[in-house]
């Protein structure tokens, strides 16, 4: 069942998928349709999921379920990677690779492989004063205060060069 994402509590669980680049004017138009079919059809187990969805910056894909009306199954996850898989095939894109790290240049968002990431790091072209985009949050509450901050306070810190 597919509701308003600010209705959903701050527990609720989220999955962010980063694409590799902007999504076209279109190709927004037609995720949003594909995403929201597939929120109200989302089941565990034959059981609705109370659901929504967000796209950040015509770049994220934030996929969130409110665990207190029914839990995900690995079922469940599966099916939503599968329509992430449907959309980079669709579209060309890389939305699956968690080896990709995006990061703020003024008002720029670069997605690098983590090599590259490492190697800006070390060069202080990436500081504890970037703004990342931490991918690995849980929850909705860690999305809205967790997800877009400084390098320094994110599991990015690890490839910063402290002076």
């Amino acid at each position: 069942m597919l509701v308003d994402f600010e209705s959903l509590d701050n527990s609720a669980r989220i999955w962010v998928y980063q694409s590799n680049r902007e999504f076209s004017a279109n190709e927004m138009e037609i995720i949003k349709a594909k995403t929201e079919v597939f929120i109200q059809n989302w089941v565990r187990h034959g059981d609705d999921l109370k659901a929504s969805y967000l796209i950040k910056y015509n770049q994220f894909i934030v996929l969130a379920v409110d665990e207190n009306f029914n839990n995900v199954s690995g079922c469940s996850i599966d099916a939503s990677v599968n329509l992430m898989k449907q959309f980079e095939k669709e579209f060309s894109l890389d939305l699956t690779n968690k080896l990709n790290i995006s990061f703020k240049d003024s008002s720029n968002i670069n997605v690098v492989s983590l090599a590259d990431f490492q190697k800006f790091a070390k060069q202080e072209k990436i500081t504890e004063k970037t703004i990342v985009f931490n991918n690995m949050v849980a929850t909705k509450g860690d999305f809205i205060s967790k997800w877009e901050v400084e390098a320094k306070k994110s599991w990015h810190q690890r490839f910063l060069v402290v002076n």
